[in-house]
């Protein structure tokens, strides 16, 4: 990926990666603070915040924002994770100016207007309730709960109903002045854009705006553990969890590579073991979650309460095996292939490649070349499979259940399964 980058004075870091033979651009504003970075009290703020953006700012009003990027035929959203708050647009190369305006009022002058928050704190909950209402949504929420466990990374991010409903104005100023600044957010544009004529338009919008930010940054410490809710629903749903890697940890690539080989595609060793062989669930997949300080490996699978005593020792056993076992140079070479395959498709998009460049400088100071990024993959060895089964498998599990469930194994059964 070439790209071009400037710092602002007030250490406002914007990247540009041109691509003349397109006509639109791809931009917005990356913001490296999300519910992981929130006091108890607080929970939800940076989504609520997300919101509330687009209910005004001094320039606009809700309807203004929307007729502005509307009328000329452009798209803006955004979107608050555990460690990212992100407001973006794509936008035809002639109304770059007009996106980057929209956006940069979100930061510097939303106007939280009272009678707008009102209404919005219900769209919120009602946002809140469909989670809940969701199954398979709301069991990975109580399982990031259980896998950290009193701490910032397991509370949800969308706050409970009755923490979004006390939230003010001045709340919400405050916690945009702590936690928002030029040295905390980064700009990004991709597309058929000038780059020197971006940096002005950021600069005469952005240029001033605070550059510290003051927040704690709380532990992210794993500590796993059981859940269980019942649910007059006809499948069950369970997420059998362990210890995972941070972002900037060696094994990184190892991790991602096992996890594409064993629960990663339809050719991955839990698809073919657990549907196609034995027909147990109809979903089963693993994914490993990478945060600052920490992360999270799990495997889902949604079944039928009745087969969940058939299930887990399967799931275990697949466990036990690639574990002990090393993988074949078949399996390694498709998943290795899988993995570089979707990151150069995603790439062919620039609203993707806007939000990769910006996610891996707010984590890693750097754009990571694609070159390198295939290097690091192409490198990984059955060796490093193995161990890195064996890192993620050492720590006690997070085991989350949902559904109308009778029997089941208990904590200590899953426990007593996975002995290697």
């Amino acid at each position: 990926m070439k790209y071009n980058k400037t710092t602002l004075k007030n250490g406002l870091n914007i990247i540009t990666s041109r691509r003349p033979e397109t006509e639109t651009v791809s931009l917005g504003i990356w913001v490296n603070t999300g519910s992981a970075y929130e006091t108890k009290d607080v929970n939800g703020i940076s989504h609520f915040i997300e919101h509330m953006v687009f209910k005004g700012t001094k320039k606009r009003d809700a309807l203004a924002i929307s007729e502005d990027i509307e009328n000329v035929g452009g798209q803006t959203n955004a979107y608050t994770s555990r460690e990212f708050t992100a407001f973006y647009a794509k936008m035809l190369k002639s109304d770059v100016e007009l996106a980057i305006d929209v956006i940069a009022d979100f930061i510097t002058s939303p106007t939280f207007d009272a009678e707008e928050m009102k209404k919005e704190k219900e769209v919120v909950v009602q946002e809140i309730k469909q989670s809940i209402d969701t199954p398979d949504d709301a069991i990975f929420d109580y399982f990031q709960e259980k896998a950290f466990e009193n701490l910032p990374l397991g509370r949800t991010i969308l706050g409970p109903a009755e923490t979004v409903r006390s939230f003010d104005a001045s709340q919400m100023r405050a916690y945009m002045k702590t936690h928002y600044g030029a040295d905390n957010m980064i700009v990004v544009a991709v597309g058929n854009i000038d780059h020197e004529a971006f940096v002005k338009m950021v600069d005469d919008r952005l240029g001033t705006y605070h550059n510290k930010t003051d927040f704690k940054d709380e532990k992210q410490t794993y500590t796993g553990g059981f859940c269980i809710e019942q649910r007059d629903i006809e499948q069950a749903h369970v997420l059998l969890g362990f210890n995972g890697i941070e972002y900037k940890n060696p094994m990184y690539y190892p991790v991602t590579v096992f996890s594409t080989i064993f629960g990663g595609s339809m050719s991955s060793r839990l698809f073919q073991e657990v549907r196609e062989k034995r027909g147990l669930v109809y979903t089963v997949y693993s994914f490993t979650n990478s945060h600052t300080k920490s992360g999270l490996f799990g495997i889902y699978a949604g079944t039928s309460a009745d087969e969940l005593k058939t299930l887990m020792p399967v799931m275990t056993d697949e466990i036990k095996k690639i574990t002990d076992e090393k993988v074949s140079d078949k399996e390694l070479s498709r998943a290795k292939t899988q993995l570089k395959a979707s990151m150069l498709m995603a790439l062919e998009s620039s609203s993707s490649t806007a939000e990769v460049m910006a996610r891996q400088y707010l984590i890693h100071g750097r754009i990571i070349p694609t070159d390198e990024v295939i290097s690091r993959i192409d490198a990984v060895t059955k060796d490093d499979i193995q161990k890195a089964a064996q890192l993620l498998f050492s720590s006690d599990p997070t085991y989350a259940l949902l559904g109308n469930l009778k029997k089941y194994p208990s904590y200590d059964e899953v426990q007593n399964l996975l002995q290697i």
